[in-house]
């Protein structure tokens, strides 16, 4: 199957959003960086693509300018390992301008929509016993950040 590489459409910040990234998500770095030429003499100079790798996945970014932005129908979920991980991807996206949303969602300040999702989190919602599941659900659903501990307490009931 050949390799697939999510690309983000930018205004014009495509450099500073990868640079942020990187610096979010351990080994990670920027490939390649190239620049509008002749072709575009408005833009001459300034950045086109920037592709970098979150992790050892390529992304690329493209300044194409402002006929089109982010939304939630296209998010990335970050699976995280225990819910250290959580706070700390949380605390980071959010607290450099990015806005908390509901069940574990977030925009950057960016404007990308990322779902924090701890271990463990999925197997809850989806338990075989419908009763757990849509305990676990409910109380997912009372949530912003997600907090592992609080979904199992209420699939349990307690």
């Amino acid at each position: 199957m050949p390799k697939l590489t999510p690309n983000l459409w930018f205004d014009q910040n495509g450099m500073e959003a990868a640079e942020y990234y990187v610096s979010v998500f351990p080994n990670s770095k920027i490939n390649r960086v190239s620049h509008y030429g002749d072709a575009n003499p408005d833009r001459k100079g300034t950045v086109l693509t920037v592709d970098f790798e979150l992790d050892g996945q390529p992304y690329t970014i493209i300044n194409g300018g402002p006929q089109f932005s982010f939304d939630e129908a296209v998010s990335f979920v970050i699976d995280c390992a225990d819910q250290g991980e959580v706070d700390a991807y949380w605390d980071r996206l959010v607290g450099d301008g990015g806005q908390e949303g509901p069940c574990g969602w977030l925009k950057d300040k960016y404007g990308l929509s990322w779902q924090v999702v701890p271990r463990g989190a999925v197997e809850l919602v989806t338990d075989p016993d419908p009763a757990r599941a849509d305990r676990a659900m409910k109380a997912m659903f009372g949530m912003k950040k997600l907090d592992l501990a609080a979904l199992s307490a209420a699939a349990d009931g307690a």
